[in-house]
Order: structure tokens, then C-alpha cells, then sequence
């Protein structure tokens, strides 16, 4: 017999299955939140798990001689490390010391390929440098190298990126890349097709790094956000930031153009991590 009561308790149920299921949605969700996906290929990332946070204090990794960015996610520490894109394949040695020892943990990295890209200039001496552009671009990549490299320790990093612009994915990271039929470098980044003016956020909190305009990258602005970890945001028309500003995640800090090697308005966004370039997208939950 169906009662008032029994409705009750039936609509009780109910209620209660549902913040159930939904707390245990949530909960698997927010369990993989504090990390970015793992992806262990050229140009991509090894995320390696250490210890128990509760059995040790928060440990120090280095890839060779290279510091690693160390967090933790769901009580456990991981190394969360870039892999170059001339990153030898097998396995990698990851140093680790945690309360007074030190000790190897292994990583392997398997192979990806990557699709190539051809892209026809019109200026040509953007692909044929004149001796004067090169001793320019040579000076500026030691500047920009040394943003790629950079080290600031902190408590915290938040490695839950948000993309810096709304925009149509135009090309991905890691394609092989030829310019008027002459090969260059892979392309290191995600280029988003947005028309100029488009405001252009930080990815997440961080330092503003470095502001300036480059031969091939033109207006970039870099954002450092601790522990190896840093964004470029590239041939952009306006800078919105300085640098030395602290910036939150989603800040504007620029408008995007196309000044520097560009054929059309966009922003190329990269993403830095240990001293090398990674696919930003494993960083986008």
C-alpha cells in the first residue's frame, strides 16, 4: 500500500543515492585535480609517484642535474617531470632525496609520433635571417632561455591551467615544422586562432617574468609560477603587465596580435617545465 510515508521514504532514498553518487563523483573528479596528465613521451610529462605524505617530509627531485617540480596530490608526493622533445626513449633515472636519503627512481619514456606542418612565408627574410637578425635573435634567446630555465622555490604550484584564450586550437604541440619547405624547429606550443585584440589571461597565479618583443615571438610576456614551472604567451599586439607584477589565475595580461613570425593573428601559449617545452594541453583538465 502506498502511503504518505512511504513516498517519504522512498523520496529520502532517492535524495540520498543521489549526494551519494554525487559525492562520489566529486570526490574521483577532485582526486586527479592537484595533477596534470600524465604522458610519458618526447614533449610530454613522467608523473612519478614518491612516497606518503605522511612518512616523510616533501622530497627533492632532480632529472640529471635538472630541479623537479615536487608536489602533492591525495597524500602521496610526485615528481612531476618535463620530458624534452630530443628526450632519449626507455628508461630515465629520477634522483630523489627525502629526509636524509637519497635513493633512484625509474621512468620510462615510449615514443609518439608527431604530424608535420608546412607553412608558406611571404617574408622571406623571416626564414632566411640577414646577419644583423641573427646577432638579434642570438642575444635574445640567451634571454629567453634563461626565462625557460628559471627556478623560484615554492610552497605551492597550481597545475590546474585554464586556457589563456577562447579560440580554435589552430596547431598542437610537438608538430615538425617547415617553413617554405625548409625544416625548422617542432613546434613548441599551442597556437589558438584569435583575432587581434583578444584579451589573453594567465594560465594560472604566478610572477610576471619577462616582458618584450622578440624577433620570432614577438610580444611575449612569461609568467613564472614557481618551482620550474613557467607560461609564454606570444605575439601579442598590447602588453596589459610589467614585469615583477603578480597575476592571478585568468588575469588579463595582454591582447593578442600577430607582430613577430606570425601569418595571421594568434596566440601561441607554451608551457615551460624544468628547463624544457611540454605540451601545454596536459596541464588543461
Amino acid at each position: 500500500m502506498n502511503t504518505p510515508m512511504t513516498h517519504t521514504l522512498r523520496n529520502s532514498c532517492r535524495l540520498a543515492l543521489f549526494v551519494l553518487t554525487f559525492s562520489l563523483v566529486t570526490f574521483s573528479l577532485s582526486a586527479r585535480a592537484g595533477l596534470p596528465q600524465a604522458s610519458a613521451v618526447p614533449g610530454g610529462l613522467a608523473v612519478v609517484p614518491l612516497a606518503r605524505v605522511a612518512n616523510t617530509s616533501k622530497p627533492q627531485a632532480w632529472l640529471g642535474k635538472q630541479s623537479v617540480l615536487v608536489t602533492s596530490d591525495q597524500g602521496v608526493w610526485y615528481a612531476v617531470v618535463g620530458l624534452s622533445l630530443k628526450i632519449a626513449l626507455g628508461s630515465h633515472e629520477l634522483r630523489v632525496s627525502t629526509d636524509d636519503t637519497t635513493m633512484v627512481h625509474h621512468f620510462t619514456v615510449e615514443d609518439k609520433a608527431y604530424p608535420e606542418q608546412r607553412i608558406t612565408l611571404k617574408d622571406k627574410g623571416k626564414v632566411d635571417l640577414s646577419s644583423k637578425n641573427l646577432k638579434r635573435v642570438g642575444k635574445e634567446y640567451t634571454v629567453i632561455v634563461g626565462h625557460k630555465k628559471f627556478w623560484r622555490e615554492t610552497a605551492e604550484t597550481d597545475l590546474d591551467f585554464i586556457l589563456p584564450a577562447k579560440g580554435e586550437k589552430s596547431s598542437r604541440f610537438g608538430l615538425r615544422r617547415f617553413f617554405n619547405d625548409k625544416p625548422r624547429n617542432p613546434h613548441s606550443g599551442l597556437d589558438l586562432a584569435i583575432a587581434t585584440g583578444t584579451p589573453v589571461m594567465a594560465s594560472s597565479a604566478g610572477t610576471v617574468l619577462g616582458v618584450d618583443n622578440y624577433f620570432f615571438n614577438g610580444k611575449t610576456v612569461f609568467v613564472d609560477h614557481g618551482n620550474g614551472l613557467v607560461t609564454m604567451y606570444c605575439h601579442l599586439d598590447k602588453f596589459k603587465v610589467v614585469p615583477g607584477q603578480q597575476v592571478g589565475k585568468g588575469d588579463v595580461i595582454g591582447l593578442s596580435g600577430m607582430t613577430g613570425r606570425a601569418t595571421g593573428p594568434h596566440l601561441h601559449w607554451s608551457v615551460m617545465l624544468n628547463g624544457t617545452m611540454v605540451d601545454p594541453e596536459l596541464f588543461i583538465q
